[in-house]
């Protein structure tokens, strides 16, 4: 059980911390007009915006479950750290509703826990090691 309440936290660190250095160094003006209160709706950074939190949430998936351990476990710790960043994913996107366009809320709601989730299965897919 702690395995797995250390895989979440770690998950959700992980996750927030690429989240925040991505968007400070990839899409800084993105960030900053947001930051100003202006609306921003640029289609090309919003996709990369999106990109970014696909990949923040298959390393956030794939560590989480790696630090869980076995197979069910790391699949539940998986599960409840994308229903947390969903959840504060729609505090964060409702504080921000007005200054984004809405496809870009939704999908970015709508991809946080199926995405975090389907990492844990890439574990699986991996190649077995070998025993002597």
């Amino acid at each position: 059980m702690l395995r797995a309440i250390l895989a979440i936290i770690s998950g959700y660190i992980l996750w927030t911390a690429l989240w925040f250095a991505g968007n400070l160094t990839i899409f800084a003006e993105a960030t900053e007009i947001a930051g100003t209160g202006e609306r921003y709706d640029q289609t090309g950074p919003l996709v990369g915006i999106l990109i970014l939190s696909v990949v923040c949430s298959l390393a956030a998936g794939l560590a989480a479950s790696f630090i869980a351990g076995r197979r069910p476990r790391a699949r539940i710790a998986a599960l409840i750290l994308g229903l947390l960043l969903l959840l504060t994913g729609i505090g964060v996107q409702l504080g921000v509703w007005e200054l984004m366009p809405v496809w870009y809320h939704l999908t970015f709601l709508v991809l946080l826990l199926p995405v975090t989730f389907a990492a844990s299965l890439l574990r699986r897919a991996g190649p077995k090691p070998h025993t002597a």
